[in-house]
């Protein structure tokens, strides 16, 4: 009776894992936020690449969208799985227009001191003599992506809050233009050439301010190939927190395999932090999370959809 029992435990687990193995992707698609250097990008994700490919036994590929609404929209149109350092604006997009669209699989931590957020921040050239927002009245401004929570959504409240307007008027023409860039490396690099007179982007402001702090923009661009960027710039206006990116992945997976992947990335962090660190551009490891944690910007993303820019 033992080995019948023993045999038919067998049988039930050889059969679930077939149905696992006929129900799971033989490709996996995993979206990389637009607004960077690409080919960066990609060299930064391929260990990411390599993991789950043994892990998963899949193909993974790296859909490296030009900007955040081609991963807004492959996550919509079920044609990316996966994202590990997602824009809270980008999924509050996805969210609005779909809230079963995604799971949330955890949050962006710090590594250096737990923090669960980072921060908007205005640059200017170390050399210009704008020391504070006020002083860039009449200047060229530069945003990054509309998708962006450091690089649009934040800053735009309170710009409006602070000086009236929206972008279609230059927030009651207080500066001489606005411009979405494209990214926040561009925006950076808008400030150095001049393009802009200041520009946001986003920074964890925790750990050295010499090796651009411990995540964020501008240790991507250090690490590329401009060593000395915090001594070229200044931050002249830095935002209240901002909850840091979360990481998701499809609703339209297999419910099993779903779970395998949430897992195999849980090990990737621990197993290659390296790696995982890398893929994020800055020292952080997954922690929970839930909607609760995005329910603020959900809204202020509903907002500016219903009241413009």
């Amino acid at each position: 009776m033992k080995k019948i029992v023993r045999l038919t435990t067998m049988l039930a687990a050889m059969f679930a894992a077939n149905a696992f193995a006929a129900d799971a992707p033989r490709e996996l698609n995993l979206g990389i936020l637009g607004g960077q250097n690409a080919t960066q990008q990609i060299g930064d994700n391929q260990c990411v690449k390599d993991f789950l490919d043994k892990t998963l036994n899949v193909d993974t590929k790296m859909r490296n969208a030009s900007d955040y609404s081609g991963v807004i929209q492959g996550l919509l149109g079920k044609k990316i799985d996966l994202v590990l350092s997602m824009s809270p604006s980008a999924f509050a997009s996805v969210y609005i227009k779909d809230p079963k669209a995604v799971d949330i699989a955890g949050i962006a931590v710090d590594d250096t001191d737990q923090s669960r957020g980072y921060h908007s921040v205005v640059i200017v050239k170390a050399d210009s003599p704008y020391k504070k927002l006020t002083d860039l009245k009449g200047k060229a401004f530069g945003f990054a992506d509309p998708d962006s929570t450091s690089g649009f959504l934040i800053p735009n409240h309170s710009f409006k809050k602070k000086f009236g307007g929206t972008t279609d008027n230059q927030y009651n023409h207080f500066f001489s233009s606005t411009t979405f860039s494209g990214g926040h490396e561009q925006d950076i690099l808008g400030v150095l050439n001049g393009q802009f007179a200041g520009a946001v982007t986003w920074t964890s402001m925790v750990g050295n301010y010499n090796t651009g702090y411990s995540s964020g923009a501008f240790t991507r661009l250090i690490r590329m190939d401009h060593p000395d960027l915090m001594k070229q710039i200044r931050i002249i206006w830095e935002s209240p927190l901002i909850p840091n990116g979360p990481v998701l992945v499809s609703n339209a997976l297999p419910a099993a395999f779903k779970a395998k992947l949430i897992a195999a990335v849980k090990t990737l962090d621990k197993q290659d932090h390296a790696c995982f660190v890398k893929a994020m551009g800055g020292k952080q490891h997954i922690g929970d999370a839930t909607l609760d944690d995005y329910k603020t910007i959900i809204e202020l993303k509903r907002e500016l959809i219903s009241g413009g820019r």
